[in-house]
């Protein structure tokens, strides 16, 4: 049997954020590993939605984690209501927790986004353990980037549906809504915040400096790959943030739904059951980034 037709364990984990809460993650080990993978995630986008991906990476060589967030999927607590956390935890806390488990000298540790997890990386303490990250559907959130029809049932979300069940259930219900995993209220309200300005956080004011600095001392080599569909993501959403990666060597990939990839993506495709070429490609990036290391 051929490394691609092994069977893929998943091994349940705990990990430890750095500020000692517990996180539920999974690990799809690879039989001869070439190199470690994290999947850092979608808001409000348990980690059992990248398994499919996880397993194909592992065929590959590499040995895969996923985990929820805090607040999300198997890391939420007991009771939503009156949990207290920012946004950013799940960056500074969260996933460099993730990469110092994954990280070891003797193998290339490689990450893989997923919008969210696109702005999470520039947020890293430890960023440079990274040998490259792919991240696909990253933007900067804004409803001015997005389609006429898109920007009036985001402006509803945010101003009408979503207060209205937050003042309700003390967070955002988003389960009931068909949008995903309930989020904690300070995951609510600093989205919504961010989601008001063209640049994301990187307009407000009471970040933006320190941000700016943080995002240009990454220096990791990055791909960000939205469709052209992604309704939420689209490619000039994307280039108003990721232009904040000023220093790292970066590459912009327009995904055309049907030539390279699924005939529909959107904001969810990338990591749906169809969407095999597109990981295809992620794969032999990182293939190729591990070859220019070893030259």
């Amino acid at each position: 049997m051929s490394q691609s037709d092994f069977p893929v364990r998943a091994e349940p984990l705990q990990l430890l954020a750095a500020d000692g809460y517990p996180l539920s993650a999974t690990l799809y080990p690879a039989v001869n590993p070439r190199a470690h993978l994290i999947v850092a995630g979608a808001t409000g986008v348990p980690q059992g939605f990248y398994r499919r991906f996880a397993e194909f990476a592992a065929r590959q060589g590499y040995s895969t984690l996923t985990f929820d967030y805090r607040g999300i999927g198997r890391s939420a607590p007991e009771r939503l209501k009156g949990f207290q956390m920012r946004y950013l935890d799940w960056a500074h806390l969260d996933l460099s927790e993730a990469v110092e488990v994954l990280h070891e000298p003797t193998l290339p540790l490689f990450c893989v986004g997923h919008s969210f997890g696109g702005h999470a990386f520039g947020l890293l303490p430890n960023h440079h353990k990274i040998d490259g990250f792919y991240t696909f559907g990253t933007g900067a959130g804004w409803h001015g980037w997005m389609p006429a029809s898109e920007r009036l049932r985001v402006l509803a979300m945010w101003n009408l549906v979503g207060p209205l069940v937050v003042r309700a259930k003390g967070y955002l219900a988003w389960k009931r809504l068909g949008m995903g995993e309930n989020l904690p209220l300070g995951v609510y309200r600093d989205w919504k915040r961010w989601c008001r300005y063209p640049r994301y956080f990187f307009d407000d004011p009471e970040l933006a400096a320190g941000l700016i600095e943080r995002f240009a001392k990454v220096r990791t080599p990055i791909v960000a790959a939205n469709a052209t569909d992604d309704l939420w993501a689209m490619p000039r959403s994307r280039d108003a943030f990721m232009a904040a990666y000023s220093q790292a060597p970066y590459q912009a990939l327009d995904l055309q739904p049907g030539r390279d990839g699924p005939a529909r993506i959107g904001h969810m495709g990338y990591f749906r059951a169809d969407a095999q070429p597109l990981w295809e490609q992620a794969l032999g990036w990182f293939e190729n980034t591990a070859r220019v290391m070893a030259a």
